[in-house]
């Protein structure tokens, strides 16, 4: 019986320390400027910055962290997810009990110029009765 626990034992240990698959997809890391249009305050501009999560990513998934700057209004942090060119991103404006926080879908490819750009579409059910906008933005 001493040597069935010792061999489960060292059998859990082998699995649990087995690595995670390395990150295969595209770093979209970096500062990005963007354009926006938001259904209830119009259009703005603002910066975005993704930074690869190394540790959280496998594969071909992405973990991003993600900031949204927009003067005028505040910072949005929040975070990514990617598969191939597609980004699943949720934020926040970083001010309590403002309900300005959302989600987004993004397609990110490179544009004429050769640079990473993505448009975003994006959802926030509580800001101002629900809202909805959209953005594109450009690697610098």
């Amino acid at each position: 019986m001493k040597k069935f626990a010792f061999f489960a034992a060292v059998l859990a240990a082998s699995l649990s320390a087995q690595a995670q698959p390395a990150f295969t997809g595209t770093d979209y890391s970096g500062v990005y400027d963007c354009t926006g249009n938001d259904a209830h305050e119009g259009k703005y501009t603002g910066t975005v910055t993704l930074k690869l999560n190394k540790t959280q990513s496998t594969g071909k998934y992405g973990a991003y962290d993600f900031k949204l700057e927009v003067p005028g209004f505040g910072v949005y942090p929040g975070e990514a997810a990617a598969e191939g060119d597609k980004l699943a991103i949720h934020f926040g404006l970083n001010q309590p009990n403002s309900q300005d926080h959302g989600t987004g879908i993004a397609t990110i490819k490179k544009n004429k110029q050769g640079k990473l750009a993505f448009t975003k579409y994006y959802y926030e059910p509580e800001y101002k009765g629900g809202n909805y906008g959209t953005e594109a933005c450009v690697k610098k």
